[in-house]
């Protein structure tokens, strides 16, 4: 699991807002940190929080993971790792989560999906997750704040890929853009700094704005700050989306 650190929050808070949408573009400095500004595409990000804490508005300090939207039929359905949705009771995605506050509501969690290969072992190579979201007022979550596509079988550093996440440390989003390798053939790596507790499912998007990454893996997403990691989404990733995605 990502190694919770104190992080260097006075320097995030510091980057001009040049290079903060710069890397929000996707080109422009690579391997640089900061915090993520409000745009359509962090808004799709949000925080992973315990369905008590956030119906009663216990927010501040409160989040433990991260979870997107995914484009999905029925406009209801987030990814995060595997490891986030296991053993962590009644849960509630809060998209684009910002100092306490939920600027596009707080969406219940409902039903799980998990690969056979997290289920029945915890295999580092299946730590990647879905899950469907109540709807609030008669939408879906991607009616309010959009969604990213998930791809499969794309090849490893095709282009660079932006991660977004919330730190256990902050109350706002970080983001960082770079290019990821390969770590093995099932598993992918980004070095990005200041990634620590709390980014485990980050989504990695890449330039064509699919997620193509979800952070966590090996060492539930690396046991350094500095470099995380993302199981390669092959064919159990494109069943676990097809078993989510089909109808009730």
């Amino acid at each position: 699991m990502k190694r919770n650190a104190l992080l260097g929050a006075v320097v995030l808070l510091a980057v001009t807002s040049a290079s903060e949408a710069a890397a929000d573009g996707g080109p422009g400095p690579l391997g640089v940190t900061a915090v993520a500004a409000a745009t359509a595409q962090s808004d799709r990000v949000g925080a992973l929080f315990s369905a008590d804490d956030a119906e009663a508005g216990r927010l501040t300090g409160e989040h433990f993971c991260t979870a997107s939207v995914v484009h999905s039929p029925h406009g209801d359905l987030i990814a995060t790792a595997a490891h986030c949705l296991t053993g962590a009771g009644e849960l509630a995605f809060v998209p684009g989560y910002r100092d306490g506050k939920a600027p596009y509501g707080s969406w219940r969690v409902g039903r799980v999906f998990l690969p056979d290969g997290w289920s029945k072992g915890q295999d580092e190579d299946s730590d990647v997750a879905f899950a469907l979201v109540d709807e609030r007022d008669g939408k879906g979550v991607e009616d309010v704040v959009g969604a990213n596509r998930f791809a499969t079988r794309t090849t490893t550093g095709a282009t660079a890929v932006t991660v977004t996440g919330y730190p256990d440390a902050l109350e706002v989003p970080i983001r960082c853009t770079n290019r990821p390798t390969a770590h093995t053939a099932t598993q992918q790596r980004v070095e990005c700094p200041d990634f620590t507790g709390g980014t485990s499912g980050s989504p990695w998007v890449n330039g064509y704005g699919e997620v193509v990454g979800v952070l966590g893996g090996h060492e539930q997403g690396g046991a350094t700050a500095d470099i995380s990691y993302s199981v390669v989404l092959g064919p159990e990733a494109a069943e676990l989306y097809r078993d989510a995605t089909a109808d009730p």
